[in-house]
């Protein structure tokens, strides 16, 4: 009788939450998944100002599964939907028709298309984005569905950050926006005149700083690419020249040595000396040269020798024994012609026989993103080995045609790391899907050698920053951290052209346009800026017209409805821009002139006149709200958060507030590493 129970308590819920969106304005967004990207996803989304009312969530998971990292389904607030097919049924059980966005982020390409088609047969206007790691599927997929469709490869965005770590560079990807080819750097490696804006600073004390207000002393910038190669390559090239001549010697020997078995090597020994100790004696008792010895040796040996009785006892002694020996040695040789053949086969088939490398690349886990980073460190001319305990994992093709050599067996054992020449990498890129295995090979890579640079994939980020701060084993990189605001700006309909990693943090490059009548219409430029959270670096005005870069943006330039600006943001501060860029809610009386939300400014309209009822430099009233509709959200949290704040924040609570906001819910408590997530009640 317990399973029709919780059959029936179980509908009883589902009808409930069915109930409850009835009627509710509030966006719908339904995420398929299991991993880690499906938690940091559902957990932006609910974490989101977008819109001021927040949006519903659903989560689909499977009935059982076994969660490598943070558990989607445990986020506060999603509504959980558990299902092992992705059908129209289980589309019909979340709710889909009529939702805003559908997410299906499951690392299966067939099932997610396949998904896919049941959603478009639930409803053709939803948007749909899909996590596909085959980009000729993925081509498909964009022509085949008739839904809104966005084909992303969470491995393709991430695998620049594991090759500029493991390079000991910064992000090696470059992107084009407009006319303009942008890249990140050291801000030593580039001229002032093209540094485009300050991303972070780096200090041991504090940590990473993003967005700085101090623009001159920054670590890491966004810059104009000039025609020279970005760090990375830089640093891939030079690695190519340094890399050191191969001992020949060495490398011949390990071949032999790998060529035949222990007990038939010692055997060709034991015979070769012997013939060696014989062919001397003969040399001594008959008086000849020892290339006449040698002669004799050989042709009794390998042919026998016609008896000569007149010859002294111990010449016939010894050519007898030389007789026998050559008997042992021929079938011996044949031993080790066969032993070897067959054991070259099987080395070569599992990687065990490899020459001796200094330099290289060695890359655990030929995955999504272990292929990937294989793949663009030979772009660079690096020398990759791969490991795997699959003989025939993902990337195992690819590894083929670009002649990688593939290691099979377990990266935790010594001797798996040996043959990959481990001791002599110049890094090592741990990228499996298992966070206790990637631990395990890592830790074993630095038994070997203690300066090895070690770049980890961890699934969990909380697990990853305690590993670094204990084992102090390099670099940890989280994929699903760096791809999610990709996939959030999608599913979201935002324009992120691309996202910069940064340590373990993400910031979204986003295009943004201004709607007529939002609150940064008729506003001046300066008010994008906010210090640790938006920096803008180019400005499109409306129709079409020329961009305007960094170079030539002037903070009293005035913003109007149809330009698009291109920002570098944290994704609260993104989620801030898009809100006051978009067209006000039905049914709210827009903010009065002078106001971006609740922060009060002196600031005349683009004809050069002051609004009625605002005096320049005082302090406004709040701004009106429509009779019998709830008070719309202030945006005293984010102004408070923005460090360097220009504009001040009052401290007095406005009407309809209940008062001061406490700590916890300010914008500025935000932490955009892969830590515990925030709860919403």
């Amino acid at each position: 009788m317990a399973e029709p129970w919780r059959n029936r308590a179980r509908r009883a819920v589902e009808w409930n939450w069915r109930l409850r969106s009835v009627g509710d304005p509030r966006p719908h967004y339904v995420i398929c998944g299991k991993d880690a990207l499906a938690y940091y996803v559902a957990r932006a989304m609910l974490e989101s100002e977008l819109p001021a009312g927040g949006v519903r969530v659903t989560v689909v998971v499977p009935e059982r599964y076994r969660s490598n990292g943070p558990d989607v389904a445990g986020l506060h607030g999603v509504r959980v939907v558990r299902s092992d097919r992705l059908d129209v049924a289980t589309f019909e059980a979340a709710g889909l028709a009529g939702a805003t966005g559908l997410a299906l982020l499951h690392q299966d390409d067939v099932g997610n298309l396949h998904a896919a088609l049941c959603a478009q047969a639930v409803d053709q206007r939803v948007r749909q984005v899909l996590r596909m790691f085959n980009g000729t599927l993925a081509d498909g997929v964009r022509k085949l569905l008739k839904a809104p469709v966005e084909v992303l490869s969470d491995a393709e965005m991430a695998a620049p950050a594991f090759v500029a770590a493991a390079l000991n560079e910064v992000d090696p990807s470059s992107f084009q926006h407009r006319d303009k080819t942008l890249r990140v750097a050291r801000r030593a490696d580039v001229r002032p005149q093209d540094v485009v804006c300050a991303l972070a600073h780096l200090t041991e004390a504090q940590g990473v700083e993003l967005l700085p207000a101090e623009q001159a002393g920054a670590d890491l910038v966004l810059a104009e690419a000039t025609g020279q190669p970005p760090g990375t390559e830089v640093a891939a090239r030079r690695l190519v020249r340094a890399r050191r001549r191969r001992r020949p010697v060495t490398v011949v020997m390990g071949a032999v040595r790998g060529f035949a078995t222990r007990k038939i090597g010692i055997a060709v020994m034991v015979v070769l000396a012997l013939i060696a100790v014989l062919g001397a004696l003969i040399s001594r008792a008959e008086d000849v040269s020892p290339l006449e010895a040698l002669y004799l040796t050989l042709v009794t040996t390998l042919s026998g020798a016609d008896p000569d009785t007149d010859k002294a006892a111990d010449a016939q002694i010894m050519q007898v024994v030389l007789n026998l020996a050559g008997l042992a040695l021929i079938p011996l040789i044949t031993a080790v012609v066969v032993d070897g053949i067959v054991n070259a086969r099987l080395a070569l088939h599992t990687g065990r026989l490899q020459p001796a490398r200094a330099g290289h690349v060695v890359v655990i886990g030929l995955g999504n993103v272990g292929t990937r980073v294989m793949a663009q460190l030979r772009e660079y001319d690096v020398e990759v080995v791969a490991i795997d305990k699959d003989p025939e994992p993902r990337g195992a093709t690819l590894a083929r045609q670009l002649e990688v050599p593939l290691v099979v067996g377990d990266a935790a054992l010594p001797e798996t790391l040996a043959a990959a020449s481990v001791a002599d990498c110049q890094a090592l890129v741990v990228a499996s899907t298992d966070d206790v295995a990637n631990l395990e090979a890592a830790l074993a890579a630095r038994d070997l050698r203690d300066d090895l640079r070690v770049v980890l994939r961890l699934f969990d980020g909380d697990f990853a920053e305690r590993v670094e701060e204990t084992f102090a084993l390099g670099v940890s990189r989280s994929v699903s951290y760096l791809a999610a605001p990709a996939f959030i700006g999608a599913l979201t309909e935002r324009a992120v052209i691309t996202t910069i990693p940064v340590d373990r943090h993400a910031l979204p490059v986003a295009e943004v346009p201004v709607a007529a009548g939002s609150e940064l219409d008729g506003r001046p430029l300066e008010l994008v800026n906010r210090d640790g959270q938006v920096r803008l670096i180019a400005r499109t005005p409306a129709g079409g017209a020329k961009t305007i870069w960094w170079k030539d943006l002037d903070p009293r330039q005035v913003i109007f409805a149809g330009d698009r600006l291109t920002v570098v943001a944290r994704r609260r501060g993104l989620d801030w821009l898009t809100r006051h860029c978009a067209p006000p809610a039905p049914g709210r009386v827009p903010v009065p002139p002078g106001h971006v939300g609740s922060v009060p400014r002196g600031v005349p309209t683009p004809s050069g006149a002051v609004p009625a009822g605002l005096v320049v430099g005082a302090e406004p009233s709040a701004p009106a709200v429509v009779p019998g509709t709830p008070p719309a959200p202030t945006d005293q949290e984010v102004a408070a958060s923005a460090p360097g704040a220009v504009h001040p924040v009052p401290t007095s609570p406005s009407p309809g507030d209940d008062g001061p906001v406490p700590p916890a819910r300010r914008a500025g408590a935000e932490d955009d590493s892969t830590g515990a997530p925030h709860v919403r009640h």
